[in-house]
């Protein structure tokens, strides 16, 4: 495509970050110290339990939330507010149901002053990356869920973020619709390289998708173990039959499940095996 590449830069820097929610006595805390370094183009999946604090983290990485304490900085300047460069995708569209879809696209270059013209025509290559060249006059109520979510990347792509930020984005998506959009995000990423911070409950869709999934505990969020994924790309659906793929789906579930009192599981290493000396 035509359009300029998304920008190589993209490093994203926690270090002792805490978000509260809620004033006065009600107010409760939902992240602990969190400390992550993600370099440029990475793609990053946050795991846990639900009300871990997994949104929470990425509202912080768009500059929706603020922290009680820490800091949060994409390469090198601190995040203090929403910016187009930090492009996010809920799991509900965000679309405007009375625009076409190819305006709805187009929204955020008519927001940078760019000529109709131009940002039409950049409308339009985007929707082709996403598959839907041929549903640019439509309007959002006329497609299926699956088509709706790639208008969203797509609208949210056309401003070429440095960071893309992904809240459950196919979690209310059928199986089969889930599996091809999955596979579609791969595709544009290879071709269209940012780096990714992608919020799943499913196990299977973080080792799928990712280069490393942070695994989160209840609330208040803390990451438990950071999982390093040696698969090779591209990757093709035999993965999740693989012996190491289904050690470290293994590995998830441990950690995922209420300890209760019981002792840490030892570390393992990206293949699912215990590192030297561990516990």
């Amino acid at each position: 495509m035509s359009a300029a590449p998304i920008p190589s830069a993209g490093r994203i820097e926690i270090a002792e970050a805490a978000i509260r929610l809620g004033t006065g006595a009600a107010a409760f805390e939902v992240v602990r110290e969190i400390d992550l370094a993600i370099p440029p183009r990475q793609f990053v999946c946050l795991l846990g339990p639900s009300g871990c604090g997994k949104s929470t983290l990425l509202g912080a990485l768009a500059g929706h939330l603020g922290l009680a304490r820490g800091r949060i900085a994409l390469d090198g300047q601190p995040v203090a507010g929403p910016d187009p460069e930090r492009g996010i995708v809920f799991q509900q569209h965000t679309l405007l149901p009375w625009r076409r879809v190819i305006d709805n696209v187009a929204f955020g270059p008519k927001m940078r002053g760019i000529a109709k013209p131009e940002r039409l025509a950049l409308a339009r290559e985007f929707l082709a990356l996403v598959g839907l060249a041929d549903s640019a006059e439509l309007y959002p109520p006329e497609l299926s869920g699956g088509m709706q979510q790639r208008v969203e990347i797509a609208r949210v792509l056309i401003n070429r973020p440095r960071i893309l930020l992904m809240d459950e984005p196919f979690g209310a998506l059928d199986a089969q619709t889930r599996l091809m959009m999955q596979e579609l995000l791969l595709d544009i990423w290879t071709r269209l390289p940012t780096t990714v911070v992608f919020v799943t409950h499913d196990i299977d869709e973080a080792l799928f998708l990712g280069d490393r999934v942070l695994v989160m505990s209840a609330r208040p969020g803390r990451i438990l173990e950071d999982i390093p994924l040696a698969f090779p790309r591209p990757r093709g659906r035999d993965l999740v039959t693989d012996p190491d793929f289904v050690a470290l789906k293994r590995r998830c579930l441990d950690l995922l499940r209420p300890r209760d009192g019981k002792p840490p599981l030892p570390r393992l290493t990206p293949l699912g095996l215990p590192l030297p000396g561990a516990a």
